[in-house]
């Protein structure tokens, strides 16, 4: 768990006011209280936090870096907790909050328990001592089950981008020391994996040989679900246009056309000329709505579309079922061009197909160093492909 939210509380007085003082009046503390506090952050964090001179304590490099994540983590948390009894700003704890989360996500006690691998009555006492302090209710019971509040969800989701907020900051202190900790995590759609992304991989890996990438592979709105909780730093592929939700940016970085392709022996491409009647013909593969290319496919047939449909976002699932039969697809042409060993463009064009990618953040994201670096390697290698 990162430092108490308490001792972020008192740090963040401190850091803005240099008054062992102040901050102990603000937090209704004793000033040893304070000292001792700030003592453990800086064990905690491993670094000097603050430096003491004639006018007072001073932030360092290291609690210049800690105060701006920490400040932002808080004003997170507060914002959630706007409409709760005070009490929970002092009272509340990251064990509170992460059985909050853990209950939020699970709508069982029980399931919450087990995820976390704690017994049910410890979550229970948990969320039910957050709940008090904050004076509102986070759970409600109902014949189908458990059934989170408003308040709960918001609050649950204030404290997972609070506690991303902190993983950040770790990393920010260790690069001071020439360390590497964290890890960049992205959401990947399909098109994003052909190309672009493994270059922009091996580009970042020749500046920082040992960071520890997690690629997550998914739906969009499984995707875009984790990129909303702080699960993932950023997510690469397709973007949708309108933007879906307004607590996320798209950063457009080029745009990829949608095209028809079947196996390389095709008797489709023996014909002279193709025209519509043509595609209805064969059985087809798509990826399930609403995909920008399901679109993009289906305001193509309109009102005469295919009969025969499998319906996949697997692109390794279409190339074998295309591999071993007549079935057409959709697919962008970046990716198929990555497919040529077995699959052929079908020289016909699809109407608005034209879809724009790029790279999908959080509008309040923060990046790390590193990632500041891996975002510019990305902006780069799409440039050199495109």
């Amino acid at each position: 768990m990162p430092a108490s939210i308490r001792h972020l509380r008192m740090f963040a007085v401190l850091g803005s006011s240099n008054s062992v003082t102040r901050a102990a009046e603000v937090n209704h503390v004793s000033q040893p209280a304070v000292t001792q506090a700030m003592a453990k952050l800086a064990r905690e964090s491993g670094h000097a936090l603050f430096q003491r001179r004639p006018q007072g304590l001073f932030l360092t490099e290291a609690g210049e870096l800690l105060l701006y994540r920490a400040n932002r983590a808080l004003r997170m948390l507060d914002a959630a907790m706007s409409d709760m009894d005070r009490a929970i700003r002092v009272q509340a704890t990251w064990q509170q909050l992460t059985a909050l989360i853990a209950v939020t996500e699970a709508e069982s006690f029980t399931l919450a328990a087990h995820r976390l691998g704690l017994a049910q009555p410890t979550v229970h006492r948990s969320t039910t001592m957050l709940e008090e302090a904050a004076g509102t209710v986070f759970f409600q019971r109902t014949a189908h089950g458990l059934i989170s509040t408003r308040a709960a969800l918001n609050l649950a989701q204030a404290a997972r981008l609070a506690l991303a907020e902190l993983d950040q900051a770790e990393s920010d202190l260790a690069a001071l020391h020439g360390r590497e900790v964290g890890r960049i995590v992205i959401g990947a759609l399909p098109l994003s994996r052909s190309g672009w992304l493994p270059r922009a991989i091996l580009a970042f890996r020749q500046l920082r040989p040992q960071f520890p990438f997690q690629v997550v592979d998914g739906r969009y709105d499984e995707l875009l679900l984790g990129l909303r909780r702080g699960e993932i730093d950023m997510m690469l592929g397709a973007l949708r246009l309108p933007t879906p939700v307004d607590d996320i940016v798209q950063d457009r970085l080029f745009d990829d056309e949608g095209v028809v392709v079947a196996r390389r022996d095709h008797p489709l491409l023996a014909l002279p000329a193709l025209g519509f009647d043509d595609l209805l013909a064969y059985p087809w593969v798509m990826p399930r709505r609403p995909t920008p290319l399901r679109n993009v496919l289906d305001s193509y047939f309109a009102d005469r579309a295919p009969s025969n449909v499998v319906e996949t976002s697997s692109v390794i699932m279409m190339r074998e079922i295309l591999r071993e039969s007549d079935y057409l697809a959709g697919l962008s042409r970046m990716q198929a061009e990555v497919e040529t060993e077995v699959l052929s463009i079908v020289p016909i064009a699809l109407s608005n197909a034209t879809r724009s990618i790029g790279i999908t953040t959080r509008v309040d994201w923060e990046p790390t160093r590193a990632q500041k670096e891996f975002l510019s390697l990305l902006r780069q290698t799409a440039a050199q492909l495109f």
